[in-house]
């Protein structure tokens, strides 16, 4: 296994050369400690968290090595968000500057766009001359792709911007769009090799750079719906766009938003009515009530994405609009992990109420304004300035203290903000996605939960199930995890979603059936089907990111799940083993099952392949699919039920097929199915059979006409048993 091909798979090229340097191969790697990847010169944060934790997954033999590898090589079909960016007036530099020179500036232009991106995890495909193509998405999802692209865009504007180049002043512009592409094909030979994207959506983000103005990011209308009201635009219209029929709608995104919650930011201030979690929203009321006697308390709310945490505190502030306290809300980030006390920081500058344009001094003057209010002493508000990176005033110096006594008086100085307030009114701290908290903040929210159980105030921590909470057990802490909605508040939902529009019973149970209770995933297939007018079609483009990743997430199984989507929502070990697609890799119980729990399972619509099999299921290429769909039809052992088939006609070739991927020239074509007069093997794969005469026996006649008079089965279960039952007969 190549170490340099590991690396890009996990989004880490940046570091091959120091693995090369250092020969670190391929049977060295499961014993690089984190020590080793330090002096590596791998950067505190999620890269050397990531490289670790794949590096366990080599110590396990269950690491996402090997299937994320094929995927890298291979072909696929992936919501992808591509962008584009260029060095504006690049010609003109040519024409005026020695070629050694611009060389010089092309090369810090590339090495500044490679390291925004990589921020970023995003996959630099291409240099072009002074234009770079950006993957987000490939070779690994993110659930916000389109969110990381655009900031990755606004980032690269303000670092080319501040390139230190004294041979000219440099600009860039960047378009951003997104669309399923298929993408992974190696193209080229030698140093021109690249992984290719088929579609139009690079060609739509190449279209849109050119139109945009220097240092400034245009996106198209699908990057728009997937980043919502995360960022500031302004609205370009609809323009012409060469080689696209027809005027496209685009934005220039001009800064991040004000907007403090990603869940309002993405959801938009219309919520949908809460539905099922009366019980949950009385247990918070209840706490609650036992905060304002003074008796403070702490509810951790875990739950998977989409399951309705921020929805609840949501419900839980505007059901306590009326009652008198002071609500503190804080924010992790996944793009300042890295960053200390960044919750803490971004609640600080909401409630100074700071302008991206005010100098540092108006800054300054809001947030002294805003302690001044709790009472708190010139050297808090010192400590808490500099928290800030404000400068230090006159009337409230910075005492010269060490760097680690410097921290612990400015999370006092954040106590003590709290403890303040807390004795004039009843406090509510709602501190989200603790998942992604820096370890600064840790530390202060531990010293919060001791804290709280002398005061008036209410601690609501969520995150998701990956975070493993330290506090659980104390006295003054509940756990409050959140659970699947069933089936009837499911149905409630998706009712109240559709308002007055009346939806067939038929496409509710679907709806019901395939999202699995998952709240997000309910709502956003109802809109897609009340948008569309299609009962449902594809996967919603909203969703596309977040199942990608979780697909990602699962490794060396992920080829597992295909082979499940391909086959149906239900499937056995039996045969799921017979398929003899995941060769060589043999699957057992432990590796197919675990991550095919309910949990981990993505929502059943993914397995529509089995019923349509021309639909993009689980990013495999329809070839795969088919392929795969052969082989559990061929494959032996099946005891299911066959369904009964109709009365053949007698002219059967004359008939109109409507499933002429049935009809036998294709089974046979595809291996599905041999020779009828060839006893006993049913090849998978492998040369097509020997041609057979025009003239066939009375008895294999009858079976290829029940075989193209038999109704599309719903799953590949009742495929397989079919195809089965058709051999027996012969």
């Amino acid at each position: 296994m190549d170490v340099a091909t590991w690396l890009r798979c996990l989004g880490l090229e940046r570091y091959e050369a120091a693995f090369r340097e250092n020969e670190i191969d391929w049977e060295a790697l499961p014993k690089l400690t984190a020590e080793d990847l330090k002096d590596l010169g791998v950067v505190l944060g999620s890269h050397r968290r990531r490289l670790l934790e794949a590096i366990v997954g080599l110590q396990k033999d269950v690491g996402p090595v090997p299937e994320t590898v094929v995927a890298a090589s291979t072909a696929e079909r992936r919501q992808l968000t591509v962008m584009f960016c260029d060095l504006v007036g690049s010609t003109a530099l040519s024409a005026h500057l020695d070629p050694e020179d611009l060389r010089e500036v092309i090369a810090a232009y590339h090495r500044s766009v490679a390291g925004v991106v990589a921020q970023f995890d995003g996959f630099v495909a291409k240099y072009m001359g002074d234009g770079v193509l950006v993957y987000f998405g490939y070779p690994s999802a993110h659930e916000d792709d389109a969110e990381r692209a655009v900031r990755a865009g606004l980032g690269i504007i303000e670092t080319i911007g501040r390139l230190d180049v004294k041979l000219a002043e440099l600009q860039a512009r960047v378009g951003i769009a997104t669309g399923l592409v298929v993408v992974g094909d190696l193209i080229g030979e030698g140093s021109a090799q690249e992984q290719s994207v088929v579609d139009e959506t690079p060609n739509l983000a190449a279209r849109l750079q050119v139109l945009a103005e220097p240092a400034a990011v245009v996106i198209a209308a699908s990057t728009r719906r997937l980043v919502g009201d995360l960022f500031e635009y302004r609205d370009l219209g609809a323009v012409e766009v060469k080689g696209i029929a027809g005027p496209v709608p685009a934005w220039q995104v001009l800064r991040p938003s004000a907007v403090a919650s990603r869940f309002e930011a993405l959801r938009g201030s219309a919520l949908t009515p809460l539905v099922g979690r009366d019980e949950e929203i009385d247990l918070l009321l209840r706490r609650w009530t036992r905060a304002k006697a003074g008796d403070g308390q702490v509810v951790l709310i875990s739950g998977e994405p989409g399951i309705g945490k921020s929805r609840l505190t949501a419900e839980l502030e505007e059901r306590l609009q009326s009652q008198p306290h002071f609500l503190l809300r804080y924010f992790s980030s996944p793009f300042h992990q890295d960053s200390a006390l960044y919750p803490f920081i971004d609640q600080l500058g909401r409630a100074s109420r700071f302008a991206h344009d005010d100098p540092p001094a108006a800054k300054l003057e809001k947030l002294e304004a805003l302690l001044a209010r709790a009472a708190l002493s010139d050297e808090d508000v010192a400590f808490l300035a500099d928290l800030m990176s404000l400068p230090a005033s006159e009337r409230h110096p910075l005492p010269n203290l060490s760097p680690q006594r410097k921290k612990e008086n400015t999370l006092e100085a954040l106590i003590r903000q709290l403890e303040v307030l807390a004795s004039r009114q009843p406090v509510i701290m709602i501190f989200e996605d603790a998942h992604w908290i820096d370890p600064t903040s840790r530390e202060l929210l531990a010293i919060l939960v001791e804290r709280v159980r002398s005061l008036p105030v209410l601690l609501i921590v969520t995150f998701r199930p990956e975070f493993q909470s330290p506090w659980t057990g104390q006295p003054q802490v509940t756990m409050l995890a959140l659970n699947r909605l069933d089936q009837h508040d499911r149905t409630a939902l998706v009712d109240q979603i559709a308002g007055g529009k009346a939806l067939p019973n038929e496409v509710i149970d679907q709806i019901v059936d395939r999202t699995d209770g998952v709240p997000l995933f309910v709502e956003e297939l109802t809109k897609s089907v009340l948008e569309s007018g299609v009962p449902l079609g594809g996967i919603p483009t909203t969703l596309h990111d977040s199942l990608m990743a979780r697909l990602d997430r699962l490794g060396s199984v992920r080829r597992v799940a295909q082979i499940g989507a391909a086959i149906g929502r239900d499937f056995s070990y039996a045969l799921l083993r017979l398929t003899r697609c995941c060769a060589p890799s043999p699957i057992s119980r432990r590796t197919s099952y675990k991550p095919l729990s309910r949990g981990w399972w993505p929502p059943s619509w993914l397995s529509s392949a089995a019923r349509r099999p021309t639909r993009s299921t689980v990013s495999s290429m329809r070839w795969s699919r088919t392929r795969l769909t052969g082989a559990c039809c061929a494959a032996p052992g099946s005891n299911c039920t066959r369904r009964s088939p109709k009365r053949s006609r007698p002219n059967h070739r004359r008939r109109k097929r409507t499933n002429p991927s049935s009809s036998p020239s294709t089974m046979r074509r595809l291996g599905w199915l041999t020779n009828p007069s060839h006893t006993g093997a049913r090849p998978v794969g492998g040369p097509p059979p020997a041609r057979r005469s025009r003239k066939r026996p009375h008895s294999s006649r009858r079976v290829w006409t029940s075989w193209r008079s038999w109704p599309t089965p719903p799953n590949a279960s009742d495929r397989s048993s079919s195809c089965a039952a058709a051999w027996e007969r012969l």
